[in-house]
């Protein structure tokens, strides 16, 4: 007796091999067999006819470190086809943490990331100092998916040389040494790893860089030895992209390259850094890669994280806008809230009130608060994805664009975009990899061989993204719908996310449908399958306000032989567990 089967689909096995017809049976969490036809019972059979099976997702770059400790769902990736989840990325994470000390790590996480402090507060539990005390809370635990944490370099860091380590200031030989300690103490309890970052862009809501920025090469090398004491596994950077001036200027790409490689050649540690495209340096992802591919010819394993669509910002009334310091908005953003905060914005008077004012003065000790200028000023930079979410839109579509076509103001036809929908719409505003206000360059990321699948930021960025669609984007766009050049193989679209994500990760028990394999396993119909409509919910702990974005067409996800979803609602079930490496 089985417990599931998965009957008459197309299976995608996470290789990259053909797709074709087969049967798929689980038990016990694992599968036993991919067959033309299965020959037996089960307790449960999902029809499959006409649909595609894949492995279950597996995101490389999430932070859910705080709400692991109150979430167990961990949406919006579950609902996303991901069954497997990293935390601890880009050098911020919640352990290793002195009592007394969970106040600074808050604000640290929400000047990086953009989570709520409030929600921070009132949702962890703090029931850990150490990091091992920290990934058996989350063991303690049980999700829809399943949890797997870097050591977070800045955490370290504040643990060892407390306010020192918080202004970067150079750790002494003793400090190193205690770092080096922690994190391989954070490995031997199976932290898949070690973060860090080094971008200037990564700043704690007191305006201080991420601790670790500043490091030298003998701290970075300390730490990345003493990985390699305690089992290997990876070493990842945020690094910086341009020499930055000041008392304490950052490394230039190129030069973050150079001793990156220099871990990658001299261990066996699997480096990897994030990869975007800037604006101000267009090409300079393109000598990345080049670099990186001559270090993998060298026995070097270097690898970039990269994203499959463009990065930046959703911009709406829910969220952040261009009028968050007009006077009357503020003012009726302090009397009304939710629809009727909307009914007001779109009263003829108060538009024209809006429209007609000037910013009162940016408060310094708000976050984000002169975000409104700063979008006044890009109008040509914000897009209208429409109902049907197209993340690549033409120039002709950018506000500027439509305003000229109209004759009309480009703020005032701003103001306009975002009242369509009762108020609810959204307009894109791509930061990154969209130089060319096309995603050519995103293609030649994803299917350049060293490149790894990720930047979802799962549970990050809150009121500004909703990336962790990604996995889906990467089916729907790459792999089916896309006009504007060329697509991926569906094959290789699902490869991206499953057996080359699980690998690089280390864990070789997933990613890939086969007897022996655990039962990871999404069942999806691919040709109705679509990206929902971001929308705002205030759902996160005391009421903090977060995006997110559906999906439809995952007939089912299977996480350890347990269906977790079904027709995308949400089954209660609970089988995903922490991964320690």
């Amino acid at each position: 007796m089985f417990d599931l089967i998965i009957r008459g689909g197309t299976v995608v096995d996470g290789t990259g091999a053909p797709r074709r017809r087969a049967d798929v049976a689980i038990r016990d969490g694992r599968i036993v067999e991919v067959a033309d036809s299965v020959v037996g019972e089960a307790r449960e059979v999902i029809d499959a006819t006409g649909k595609i099976v894949t492995p279950g997702f597996v995101d490389v770059h999430t932070h859910y470190d705080g709400q692991v400790s109150w979430d167990s769902l961990l949406e919006p990736s579950s609902c996303h086809g991901v069954t497997t989840v990293v935390v601890g990325n880009c050098g911020v994470g919640f352990a290793p943490v002195r009592p007394g000390r969970e106040q600074w790590l808050v604000q640290l996480m929400e000047g990086v990331e953009d989570i709520p402090g409030t929600a921070l507060h009132e949702g962890i539990n703090w029931t850990w100092e150490t990091f091992p005390e920290y990934l058996d809370a989350i063991a303690a635990r049980e999700y829809a998916v399943d949890v797997a944490a870097y050591v977070p370099h800045g955490a370290v860091r504040g643990y060892v040389m407390g306010d020192r380590g918080a202004r970067n200031e150079e750790a002494t030989p003793d400090d190193i040494a205690e770092m080096a300690r922690i994190v391989a103490e954070a490995r031997r309890a199976g932290a898949v790893g070690f973060s860090t970052s080094r971008t200037m862009g990564h700043r704690a809501r007191d305006g201080e860089p991420v601790p670790g920025t500043f490091a030298d090469e003998a701290e970075l090398n300390a730490i990345a030895d003493a990985l390699v004491d305690a089992g290997g596994g990876i070493f990842e950077v945020a690094p910086e992209v341009l020499p930055t001036g000041g008392e304490q200027p950052t490394m230039s790409m190129a030069e973050e390259l150079e001793w990156m490689a220099e871990i990658a050649l001299r261990t066996d540690l699997k480096v990897s850094y994030l990869l975007l495209q800037y604006g101000t340096v267009p090409d300079q992802w393109r000598e990345s890669l080049e670099f990186t591919r001559e270090v993998v010819a060298k026995g070097g394993y270097l690898r970039p994280q990269v994203a499959a669509r463009a990065f930046g910002m959703m911009i709406g009334w829910q969220g952040y806008h261009p009028f968050n310091k007009r006077p009357t908005y503020m003012r009726l953003a302090g009397e009304f809230s939710g629809d009727t905060l909307l009914t007001e914005l779109a009263r003829p008077e108060n538009r024209d009130a809006i429209l007609a004012e000037t910013d009162t003065d940016v408060d310094p000790n708000v976050q984000f608060d002169g975000i409104g200028g700063f979008l006044q000023m890009a109008l040509d930079q914000l897009y209208v994805i429409g109902p049907e979410c197209d993340y690549e839109p033409t120039r002709e579509r950018s506000v500027t664009a439509l305003a000229a076509a109209a004759g009309v103001d480009p703020l005032a036809k701003c103001y306009d975009l975002l009242n369509e929908d009762g108020g609810r719409a959204f307009l894109m505003m791509p930061l990154l990899n969209y130089v060319d206000a096309n995603e050519d360059v995103i293609h030649e990321m994803l299917t350049d061989p060293v490149a790894i699948n990720g930047l979802s930021d799962g549970g990050a960025h809150v009121r500004m993204i909703c990336d962790a669609s990604m996995p889906t984007y990467l089916l729907t766009h790459w792999a089916r719908d896309r006009q504007r050049g060329p697509k991926l193989d569906l094959e290789d679209a699902v490869r991206l996310q499953t057996s080359a994500t699980a690998e690089f990760l280390g864990f070789g028990d997933r990613g890939v449908i086969a007897p022996g394999r655990r039962a990871d396993v999404n069942v999806i119909d691919f040709d109705n399958l679509k990206l929902n409509y971001p929308h705002a919910v205030d759902d996160l702990p005391a009421g903090g306000r977060r995006l997110l974005q559906g999906a439809e067409g995952y007939v089912a996800t299977v996480v350890n032989g347990v269906v977790t979803r079904r027709d995308g609602a949400d089954t209660g079930a609970r089988p995903g567990r922490l991964v320690r490496a």
